[in-house]
């Protein structure tokens, strides 16, 4: 992509406004919360304690609104938190300006590598260096450095209270991923009636296992209603592909296609009842239609219409489909859950609380401390573009030269596209907003309490359509702003027309930074290809060695490697979405090639997945042949992996000949385990003639095919030359 589009793109992805769904309840409480604490502040202090105050309150209410699977009320207390701590250390540094840079440049770039643990982390701790921009306009003793840190981590206590008196929606998102995966899989049922052959996204089935995992807390009081159903998901989700497959499942046409269509259909209604019923803690309403084929499901052996592996994986079907039903039928359970020994979600998965959560943090960051690391870039951009930022602020002679650098540090992202749309979208907002406001200041004249009451409705417009996008949300901070500082004595024309020029500065110089030093993804797509190769191939040889010994151990590592391959995935996804946006171009991989050989690892991915939906279970006789090719294909994928990022064209030798001795021994393996290894290579030669077109090998390819033309017609002409003077002369007239 040139500069050009890449920045018209830019501008229009940050003033884009995207419908998404509300939350007025969530809203009121965190505005309730900032109420509170203005209201008390004004009574019982003076207005320049409520402005600082309602950092700290409004600050939290803001990071409870961050996707976390977290308790929102440990979220506000580590916002209040954090913020407190930036706060007193400002104060304390805010006197020596050498000082100050020097723990100014330190917070920042911690506050950086903070995006190592999780994207939530890295924007609330880029909160707190906002804060402490702002603490070096208030007084410096230690004593009100005290007084100030604990009037903003009150701000932090009084939204987590909040939350815990006033619950709405308890567990909501966790339902709302939950009840994603389940439609995903639905979807995908759906999909898999007309084309046999289908993708599934992964993602949602990514989410609902992020969110499955709880504190120990959490554990304790997560309802009923939210075990198990994710299990099966996964179980059916192989089943579904296996008998959608006319290779290893239902025939392409007649009687049984018929069958297999009406499966996945009634698969389709009773997940989605599944997903309604979890979604809103609900008793699952199965049509009867729906119902009815699983009877008939249940009556297939008699009936026969299915054969072979199809029959199978129908019959594995119905029961997997009537467990779902038996799960949620009972609706919601206030009630913590105690599954018995050896059934699903007897070991929930456990996240670490937040004092366990920091040793984590920390190995994530140390890790990250490589040359050619997004975060570490991102983390040195931040603390230097928040250090000249604050000089360049001081030196102008605006006031208020904090606002450039608080634009620059909550500008700033670790990729190219957002940085810059949200540059856009911030000027943008703070120019809408800073005009309605100073709009309303005219016309009202609020004093204190009035000034406070609009702050407060600003912060509730804020919240409730945060996630329509940054510059409408923006343009409410803007205005939160103003009328903030109105309350504080501050007159419009004191702060609006600098608000907006520092604002346009410090977005520039944002821009500029990551101009100067950038983390471009697309160089790194040949690594992130080679990642989800070599994740891949371990998912598809763990697969096919659990057929060579059918035991329990093969299972678990078959879901750690598929966990890893889906993983793997993500990452390429992702930077293949952040390149496609990117003003550079990879001199070794297309997005023709990048597309097809995306293509070819899925299909990679998906012939793992028909075999899987096909372990053998415990005791089963062992196939023959299957631990040779399960080896051949975890050493050829590791290698190609390795020639991949050398931008060589990977071989697939051992692949092949492992099958074609698979294939020639006198015990051939079954149908379905032939049909799978010959997909995994096909796959496989997928991936090679993509990485074999790069664009690299066909310009060398060119540059080799004109030396050949030029030396071609330099022959031709030297022949030619040479004919013309063994002719004899042409007589004259």
């Amino acid at each position: 992509m040139t500069w050009l589009r890449a920045l018209m793109e830019v501008v229009r992805s940050g003033l884009t406004i995207e419908r998404t769904r509300l939350e007025p309840l969530v809203a009121l409480r965190a505005a309730a919360g900032l109420a509170v604490v203005i209201g008390l502040s004004l009574w019982l202090s003076s207005p320049a304690s409520a402005a600082s105050a309602a950092f700290g309150a409004f600050s939290a209410g803001t990071a409870t609104f961050q996707r976390s699977w977290r308790p929102r009320k440990v979220l506000a207390l580590a916002a209040g938190a954090g913020l407190a701590l930036s706060t007193f250390l400002g104060y304390v540094a805010a006197a020596h300006l050498v000082a100050f840079l020097l723990l100014l440049a330190v917070w920042a770039f911690l506050a950086g590598a903070a995006w190592a643990a999780s994207p939530t982390a890295g924007i609330v701790a880029t909160t707190t260096v906002g804060i402490m921009l702002v603490t070096v306009t208030l007084p410096t003793s230690i004593g009100e450095a005290v007084e100030h840190a604990a009037i903003i981590a009150f701000g932090g206590v009084v939204q987590a209270t909040l939350i815990l008196l006033v619950p709405i929606r308890r567990w909501g998102a966790h339902r709302d991923a939950l009840a994603d995966a389940l439609a995903a899989v639905a979807d995908y049922a759906r999909r898999l009636r007309h084309d046999p052959t289908a993708r599934f996204d992964p993602e949602p089935m990514m989410t609902a296992r992020d969110a499955a995992a709880v504190t120990p807390l959490q554990a304790r009081t997560r309802p009923a209603a939210l075990h198990g159903p994710r299990g099966l998901a996964e179980r059916i989700r192989p089943v579904l592909a296996s008998l959608a497959d006319p290779g290893v499942g239902a025939p392409a046409e007649g009687p049984e296609r018929d069958r297999a269509r009406e499966l996945l259909a009634t698969a389709a209604e009773v997940l989605d009842s599944a997903a309604r019923s979890i979604r809103r803690g609900a008793p699952a309403q199965v049509p009867a239609l729906a119902v009815e084929a699983l009877r008939a499901g249940a009556r297939e052996e008699r009936e026969e219409v299915l054969k072979g592996p199809a029959r199978a994986a129908a019959s594995r079907l119905v029961d997997l489909l009537g467990e779902v039903v038996e799960t949620v039928e009972c609706g919601d359970s206030r009630a913590g859950y105690a599954p018995a020994p050896g059934k699903p979600g007897a070991s929930p998965l456990l996240r670490p609380t937040v004092l366990r959560m920091v040793p984590t943090v920390l190995r994530s960051m140390r890790h990250e401390l490589v040359r050619d690391s997004p975060v570490l870039r991102h983390a040195v951009r931040l603390a230097v573009v928040a250090s000249l930022g604050f000089l360049l602020g001081t030196a102008l002679p605006l006031g208020h030269g904090y606002w450039v650098p608080i634009t620059s540090v909550m500008v700033l992202r670790p990729d190219f596209h957002q940085t810059y749309a949200r540059a856009v979208a911030r000027f943008a907002g703070t120019l809408i907003g800073v005009g309605l406001a100073t709009g309303v200041v005219q016309l009202l004249n609020p004093g204190p309490y009035l000034s406070g009451g609009l702050a407060v409705s600003s912060a509730a417009l804020l919240y409730l359509l945060m996630h329509t996008g940054y510059a409408v949300s923006q343009s409410f901070v803007a205005a939160y702003v103003v009328f903030l500082l109105g309350m504080g004595g501050e007159e419009w024309h004191q702060t609006v027309p600098d608000r907006v020029l520092l604002t346009l500065i410090g977005g520039a110089l944002a821009m500029l930074a990551y101009m100067v030093f950038p983390a471009w993804e697309t160089p790194r797509l040949l690594d992130r290809l080679a990642d989800w190769l070599a994740a891949s191939g371990r998912y598809a040889a763990a697969v096919i060695a659990a057929y060579a010994d059918p035991a329990d151990r093969h299972r678990a590592e078959v879901r750690r490697a598929l966990l890893a391959s889906r993983a793997a995935e993500a990452a390429w996804d992702e930077a293949f979405d952040r390149a496609k946006r990117e003003p550079v171009k990879h001199r070794g991989l297309s997005r023709s090639a990048a597309e097809d050989a995306r293509e070819a690892l899925t299909s990679l991915g998906r012939a793992a997945m028909l075999l899987e939906a096909h372990l053998p279970a415990r005791g089963t006789r062992p196939v023959p042949g299957a631990e040779r090719f399960a080896e051949s294909l975890r050493a050829d994928t590791a290698q190609a992996a390795r020639e991949v990022r050398q931008r060589l064209t990977p071989s697939w030798d051992r692949v092949e000949e492992a099958l074609a001795a698979w294939e020639s021994a006198e015990d051939s393996p079954a149908p379905v385990v032939r049909r799978g290894a010959e997909l995994v290579l096909r796959a496989l030669e997928e991936l090679t003639t993509a990485i074999g077109t790069s664009p690299l090998e066909r310009e060398v390819a060119s540059v080799r095919q004109d030396r050949q033309d030029r030396q071609a017609r330099a022959d031709m002409e030297e022949g030619a030359r040479d004919d013309v003077s063994a002719r004899p002369p042409r007589e004259g007239i």
